[in-house]
C-alpha cells in the first residue's frame, strides 16, 4: 500500500484505447501514486501495452496484451495485488 500522502490529488486516466483489453481490480491501489507505479511497472515488463489505471474505482486496464500472468507478475513487482 501507498504511504506517499498524496492522496488528495490522484491522476486518473478514463479512457480505454478501443480493441481488447484486460482488466482487473488492485484493492490496495490508493492514490495517483499508486497508480502511476502500476502503470509504469506493466508498461516496463510489457513494452507496447497502453495502461490505464483508476485509484477511484480501483481498477486497471491494460491493451496490448493479453497474457494475463505477466501482468499479474507486474503488479506485484511493483508491491500491489491484482485480482484478475
Amino acid at each position: 500500500m501507498c504511504s506517499c500522502q498524496q492522496h488528495a490529488n490522484p491522476v486518473t486516466e478514463t479512457t480505454v484505447p478501443a480493441g481488447d483489453s484486460v482488466t482487473f481490480q488492485v484493492e490496495d491501489m490508493t492514490c495517483g501514486h499508486c497508480a502511476g507505479r502500476i502503470r509504469g511497472a506493466i508498461e516496463t515488463r510489457l513494452p507496447g501495452t497502453t495502461v490505464t489505471a483508476d485509484p477511484d474505482s480501483k481498477r486497471v486496464s491494460v491493451l496490448g496484451s493479453p497474457d494475463r500472468a505477466a501482468i499479474k507478475a507486474a503488479v506485484a513487482a511493483a508491491g500491489y495485488t491484482a485480482s484478475l
